[in-house]
């Protein structure tokens, strides 16, 4: 009796932590079809508000500056990522709680700090150098170092999976360091790196505080375009917008829980 009294309420917290979780994304993606300017009162539906948000050009090339950072700082993100956690893994043996310290403190930083150490670091070295002007590029360059954690830890924890004697095998079989890497050890990480990539691209398509610490005049992505435009209020553009980028992470968390799941079977 206790044990059934027990898994319900369990149940119920777990319920309930899934409504307030996913209810007010619910209501965002309703009132993106709202055919009237209100996120109060839903009216019909309708696409108007995704038929202005692509004639809208700013939104656009706010699109493309988030397309475009979070593809190339997850690229660089998982070949630095992956050197790292192989790296790792190579010298498991050795005293490296340093390193790891070092790996997870991005992870825990809080982001407004990591973002404002990252402004103060480019603006400092723009002023010596002329380098490294608030951009895109600065963008992608705070994008990756925030990246790198999380690829070295899947990587790492996917060849921590596998049978050591594997690598000593390849060996055996006179196998050049090159064939090795490009016939064993990409093949065998490749669900891990996948999943790796997609984590990476969810989180930086996501992020907020970084990029706004980091962008320049001309490199807004669509948090930041949506922080600006809500100044004015919500409106059902804005939550059009936000449906799209829901859609957006949604899919690409999807797709590295799957591949994940691929590599541990």
């Amino acid at each position: 009796m206790r044990k059934r009294t027990l898994a319900r309420g369990l149940a119920g917290i777990w319920w309930g932590t899934l409504f307030f979780l996913y209810i007010p994304l619910f209501v965002i993606v309703l009132f993106s079809f709202n055919s009237a300017n209100s996120t109060a009162i839903f009216e019909s539906f309708s696409l108007a508000w995704y038929r202005r948000l692509f004639d809208n050009e700013q939104i656009i090339d706010a699109f493309g500056n988030s397309l475009v950072l979070a593809v190339s700082s997850s690229i660089i993100a998982l070949v630095i990522g992956c050197l790292i956690g192989y790296g790792m893994y190579r010298h498991r043996h050795r005293k490296l709680g340093w390193l790891i310290a070092l790996i997870y403190l991005p992870i825990v930083l809080p982001d407004i700090v990591f973002g404002i150490s990252e402004m103060a670091f480019f603006v400092q070295i723009h002023d010596w150098t002329g380098l490294l002007k608030p951009g895109l590029g600065t963008m992608i360059i705070a994008h990756v170092t925030f990246q790198i954690p999380f690829v070295a830890l899947i990587v790492y924890s996917r060849f921590v999976g596998l049978d050591p004697t594997l690598f000593e095998a390849a060996k055996d079989l006179y196998a050049s360091p090159l064939k090795r890497v490009v016939h064993f050890m990409v093949p065998t990480i490749k669900p891990a790196l996948i999943s790796a990539f997609f984590l990476s691209f969810t989180l930086s398509i996501d992020d907020f505080v970084i990029s706004f610490f980091t962008a320049g005049p001309e490199s807004a992505t669509l948090p930041i375009y949506i922080w600006s435009a809500i100044k004015k209020g919500v409106t059902p553009e804005i939550n059009a917008i936000a449906t799209l980028m829901i859609s957006a992470v949604a899919i690409a968390a999807i797709f590295s829980m799957l591949f994940n799941r691929q590599g541990r079977r």
